[in-house]
């Protein structure tokens, strides 16, 4: 019923800029959070940063300062602006939602990932 489509990854040089984009669409009634999470060969997933519907923010330690989220609510798009990559940023990120169809059901929804890869 809700699908979650994720852009913008790519290669950039360390230091560099993306901006990561991930389009909700379907049956959505409201998105109440939603998140970026990464996962690199090996790792586990973690959580890259978070928003609720009103707007409150909260990031992992090792992208505060450099990692901006925000989302449109009319729009229901999330972005997450990079910024002074690392090679350690280097990773598939995923959205995430958590989000209530037009018919009442809440659930989790995920992305299929896209991949930024931060390398000279």
């Amino acid at each position: 019923q809700v699908q979650l489509v994720e852009s913008g990854g790519g290669l950039v040089q360390p230091g560099g800029s993306l901006r990561l984009s991930c389009n909700a669409s379907g049956s959505i009634f409201s998105i109440n959070r939603s998140g970026w999470y990464r996962q690199a060969p090996g790792k586990e997933r973690e959580l890259v940063a978070a928003i609720t519907s009103g707007g409150s923010t909260i990031y992992a330690d090792s992208v505060k300062g450099r990692f901006t989220i925000s989302r449109d609510n009319a729009k229901n798009t999330m972005d997450l602006q990079m910024n002074r990559l690392k090679p350690e940023d280097t990773a598939v990120y995923y959205c995430n939602a958590l989000a209530h169809t037009v018919v009442g059901g809440l659930y989790n929804y995920w992305g299929q990932g896209t991949q930024v890869t931060v390398s000279s």
